[in-house]
């Protein structure tokens, strides 16, 4: 069944599927109570954000080098490739991008003529976005890495809790 896309989201029926010429990844699950939820710690949240900042890095205008990192970051994570878009950007040679993940998603902006990197993991379940650290490393070879994490949607006592400030120290840490 093809949607009409001028329709509001809430005219459409439990039963509406989008067209089978759009992409999928097996999202037909027999069990309709996994929602890949995270518990760390005794802590529950939908998945870890990690916000990473490359200083003095290069290259960061080099569209294989960055798609075989962004699948070597996925590789490393234990996660599931769904799609990968980059974009590389003139006269400067940025690239702006993103590989689209079964459980979540990697962006990546960079600025060449800064020598900048900012790169985006957010991934929930099994997986652990924390291992693409390394692999942006080595990759780029930084003169200097900020890493920032966010747990999104902890629930606390089955309430979501506030957002804490993304300059909240406790939640940074500069490598």
């Amino acid at each position: 069944m093809n949607l009409e896309l001028n329709r509001p989201i809430s005219d459409f029926a439990a039963n509406d599927s989008v067209d089978a010429n759009w992409p999928s990844h097996n999202q037909t699950v027999e069990d309709t109570t996994v929602d890949h939820f995270v518990v760390r710690n005794g802590v529950e949240f939908a998945g870890t954000h990690i916000i990473i900042d490359l200083w003095g890095a290069q290259p960061l205008d080099d569209l294989e080098l960055m798609e075989a990192t962004l699948r070597e970051a996925v590789d490393v994570a234990g996660a599931t490739l769904l799609h990968i878009h980059l974009h590389h950007f003139t006269p400067n040679g940025g690239i702006s991008g993103v590989a689209v993940l079964a459980e979540s998603h990697i962006s990546v902006h960079t600025w060449p003529e800064r020598n900048f990197a900012a790169f985006d993991v957010f991934m929930c379940g099994n997986a652990e976005p924390e291992a693409t650290i390394s692999v942006f490393r080595n990759a780029f070879n930084p003169e200097k890495i900020s890493i920032s994490e966010h747990l999104r949607g902890v629930n606390m006592e089955g309430k979501v809790a506030s957002s804490q400030s993304a300059n909240d120290e406790s939640n940074q840490a500069e490598r």
